[in-house]
């Protein structure tokens, strides 16, 4: 989970759809507060999907692709 868009999405689906946290609440806030920060530097495909808005809320209520669910299958299994 190199790119800040990916992690933040990959832990979001595990915590908000799985309810299996990959990464502590806390960590997740300093993710967004990152992303937030760093939003207009950051490239990724799925960057789309993540708005400030849900950064500042600290919560993620918006779509996934696709991929998040596999993605996050794979690196529980690492």
């Amino acid at each position: 989970m190199n790119n800040p868009i990916a992690r933040y999405l990959m832990c979001a689906y595990a915590y908000y759809v799985e309810d299996n946290p990959l990464i502590p609440d806390t960590e997740f806030d300093e993710l967004s507060k990152y992303i937030l920060k760093h939003y207009n530097a950051i490239d990724h495909p799925h960057k789309k999907y993540v708005t400030k808005s849900d950064l500042e809320a600290g919560t993620y209520l918006g779509k996934y692709p696709s991929m998040v669910k596999g993605a996050v299958k794979s690196y529980r299994n690492e």
